[in-house]
């Protein structure tokens, strides 16, 4: 029934599909990026949907403002949300992981944790971390510093974004 040469092509047709399944992820894969003006091994996203013109302000319309909700933000709420960022950071000084340590961050300068590399990206944009410039960085890390190291998507909720950022500033020298 089962000899040699029936197993020998049941092996190979496996092997055949999973051959054509790996040529079409190639074959996807650099028909939706391409390093076209990256550095350093940057993908650069090939081919975008435009969606229409973004015309801003509209954040600042369906909610309130980042200072009014940093004012009364809460420390405790900011830890909770903190769990998001724990794969990747430390807030132990000196402690990098994935990411830089984030002890003593509000108000430090940026690209300064002692023993981590940096990709550069940040510098272009901002020199100090302040509560303002965390608040942009972690509503969208990609949109506001392209070609940053940091994978995480963001925080949507400004509320979110305040209460960790004062979560963070409880960790300062």
């Amino acid at each position: 029934m089962f000899d040699t040469m029936t197993l020998t092509k049941i092996l190979g047709g496996f092997a055949g599909a999973f051959l054509v399944f790996l040529l079409g992820k190639f074959v996807a894969e650099e028909l939706y990026h391409a390093n076209v003006g990256g550095h350093d091994g940057e993908v650069v996203q090939g081919y975008l949907i435009d969606t229409g013109s973004d015309t801003g302000g509209s954040e600042e319309a369906a909610g309130p403002a980042f200072d009014e909700v940093y004012a009364t933000a809460d420390a405790g709420k900011g830890e909770r949300v903190f769990n998001k960022c724990k794969a990747c950071h430390k807030l132990e000084k000196g402690e990098n992981s994935t990411g830089p340590y984030l002890y003593n961050v509000v108000g430090r300068p940026v690209d300064t944790a002692t023993n981590y590399n940096y990709s550069g990206a940040l510098e272009k944009v901002v020199d100090v971390w302040t509560p303002e410039h965390l608040q942009e960085f972690l509503e969208n890390p990609a949109g506001y510093a392209p070609g940053t190291a940091m994978g995480f998507a963001g925080l949507n909720k400004v509320e979110d974004r305040a209460n960790v950022i004062a979560y963070l500033a409880t960790f300062s020298e």
